[in-house]
């Protein structure tokens, strides 16, 4: 019971509803077990000794009774689906919540299927049993509870004897829910890798076709597949011996009643409506023990699924470690950015990401950073955002130590365009206001104008209004990167990043916003993350990164004139067929 004791918050606030729904049981379990007592009173004293005239009174009564279980049952059923459904949202909420803190570290290794099984499914399953599944268990014991102790009143030793298998029965659920709890679990982790695999070929269907690799994902969804309907084959072969242990253990107690209770009514030592009373009580209680199974069916399934969502639950937010949670929250800030010898290892079976990093750029500077593909250009901003922390050095902004400011205020200070433009399945006008949601259309379009979005945009049909499909569908590579960029703008931020946010447009749009960004960045910390040169020519300072350490720097008039230098390197790469051809036109101007 330990993941039901440490999910108590979540149900415990709703326990008036479950003992609403538990009391009404209790008059329906109460009403079901006076049956018996009926059926002796008609065949022993009505029947038995001729008193027809109480035959009315007992169909008023039984009527009476009916109504009564009727309404109990009403209550029971919807008071304990609204402890469910209740319990259930409250623990989604908080589900959600988490997420939305998580630091980035755990997402590194989280998939997205997964997460989408637990919030979904496992929730789901966890409201099941709290529903129907629990009531099930109380109306078990209550069954057998008050069946035994009507069956002790009638007779004493017809009841011990008829429950004589009742260890058996014991032993036999404990071995089945040890073994159908792995089982299982088993089933939920491959539901989970299930999912993942569908959310993933589903958002990169792109890439599938273009590589024409749909035998390969039919391929490996099958075998997906068939190992979630292996778990569930190997879960059915448990069931498949637990129950008819459990009907050979009913059927012992009915054969025990038979025998020893036939005998006491031939030798007169029992009354013939006892005995009906007998049987008819034996049945509510093998009733409920065939259905043991089901019960802890529900009762492992939920358990599986509850120490799933405590994986989740258990997982520390707001990513360094040992972070004071209260933290002062930061106001507006003035962006001037200090790395004093900071190193960075994402974990421990990583080498260093940064080795030694130490700049200063004060507001209104304009930092560049450049180098190959996991040369640790975005891990510098990165820690600037606080997605990570940094495992050696200080990073100061306006003089304060970073893991000083809270989170979210930090954040609010700090616009990061990333090199690929998440959007929302939403209108433009509200993937560009998501991070300033009040702002004006006004606002928005000037943002756009900036970003030089805002002719595309009023080319479309809705304008602004125009629904976008899910990761931006319908828009072109760079028409998202130029939202993104707006986005970033309208957010008025101190600190600006640019992770490589021109990639994805043409030379001239890219010229467009960078006479923009210019204006834009003015009183502003900007941080630019390009493969092209020529959007870190204007920049302040431009640091050459290689393998995570800084090998130059420099503004790019003065990295130009390192005739070994990595920087000149790559400029001469990227403009080699400018120069070939400026090449050619002076030696045909020379023979001319």
């Amino acid at each position: 019971m330990e993941t039901f004791k440490r999910l108590k918050d979540y149900y415990w606030p709703y326990k008036r509803l479950f003992l609403i729904s538990i009391l009404s049981l209790f008059v329906v379990t109460s009403v079901t077990v006076i049956y018996p007592l009926v059926l002796k009173y008609t065949i022993d004293d009505v029947f038995g000794q001729g008193q027809y005239g109480q035959v009315p009174y007992l169909a008023i009564g039984f009527i009476l009774l009916m109504g009564v279980k009727g309404v109990a049952v009403y209550y029971h059923q919807y008071f304990g689906d609204l402890f469910g459904v209740s319990t259930v949202y409250e623990l989604r909420n908080e589900l959600y919540t988490k997420l939305q803190y998580l630091p980035f570290r755990y997402y590194d290794s989280a998939k997205t299927g997964d997460l989408m099984s637990r919030l979904a499914g496992d929730v789901e399953v966890f409201r099941f049993f709290l529903s129907f599944g629990l009531a099930q268990c109380l109306n078990f014991l209550l069954l057998i509870g008050f069946g035994f102790a009507i069956m002790l009143y009638l007779h004493p030793s017809l009841a011990l004897v008829t429950f004589i298998a009742m260890p058996f029965v014991a032993i036999t659920a404990y071995r089945f829910d040890k073994q159908v709890h792995v089982a299982f679990k088993e089933i939920r982790e491959a539901f989970s890798a299930l999912t993942t695999k569908v959310q993933e070929n589903i958002s990169g269907m792109s890439t599938v076709k273009a590589l024409s690799q749909e035998d390969f994902e039919i391929t490996t969804f099958t075998g997906k597949n068939k190992n979630y309907k292996d778990n569930h084959i190997s879960t059915a072969k448990i069931w498949s011996s637990f129950f008819p242990i459990m009907e050979l253990i009913g059927n012992i107690c009915v054969v025990a009643l038979l025998v020893y209770g036939g005998w006491l009514v031939i030798h007169e030592q029992m009354k013939l409506g006892e005995l009906v009373a007998f049987f008819s009580l034996v049945w509510f209680i093998i009733g409920p023990l065939m259905q043991l199974g089901f019960i802890l069916n529900s009762y492992s399934q939920s358990k599986a699924a509850g120490e799933r969502l405590l994986q989740v639950l258990d997982e520390r937010d707001l990513a360094p470690a040992g972070e004071e949670q209260d933290a002062p929250k930061a106001k507006a800030l003035n962006g001037h950015v200090t790395f004093s010898d900071v190193s960075l290892v994402y974990n421990e079976a990583n080498e260093k990401a940064l080795h030694t990093i130490s700049f200063d750029a004060p507001p209104g500077k304009v930092i560049g950073l450049i180098g190959a593909t996991g040369a640790g250009k975005t891990s510098v901003t990165q820690l600037i955002s606080r997605f990570y922390a940094p495992s050696t050095g200080t990073i100061l902004i306006d003089g304060k130590n970073i893991a000083n400011y809270g989170h979210q205020e930090l954040r609010k200070n700090i616009g990061v365009v990333f090199q690929e433009s998440f959007l929302f399945s939403c209108s433009i006008y509200d993937n560009i206001a998501y991070g300033n949601p009040h702002a004006s259309l006004g606002e928005v379009v000037s943002a756009a104008k900036y970003a030089q979005a805002h002719e595309f945009i009023a080319e479309l049909p809705d304008g602004y209004d125009t629904l976008l499909g899910e990761r931006g569908l319908g828009l072109s590579g760079g028409q998202k990167q130029r939202i993104a960029i707006a986005r970033a703008f309208l957010t008025k931020p101190s600190i600006l990043i640019l992770d490589d946010a021109t990639s994805a447009v043409d030379m001239e749009t890219e010229f467009m916003i960078q006479q923009a960004l210019r204006e834009v960045m003015v009183g502003r910390t900007t941080f630019i993350i390009a493969h092209r040169i020529s959007s870190l020519k204007h920049a302040d300072e431009i640091l050459v990164l290689d393998r995570g350490q800084v090998i130059e720097r420099g503004t790019h008039e003065q990295l130009l004139a390192l005739t070994e230098g990595s920087y000149r390197r790559i400029y001469h790469i990227q403009y080699q067929d400018q120069l070939t051809a400026m090449q050619e036109r002076t030696g045909e101007w020379s023979r001319t």
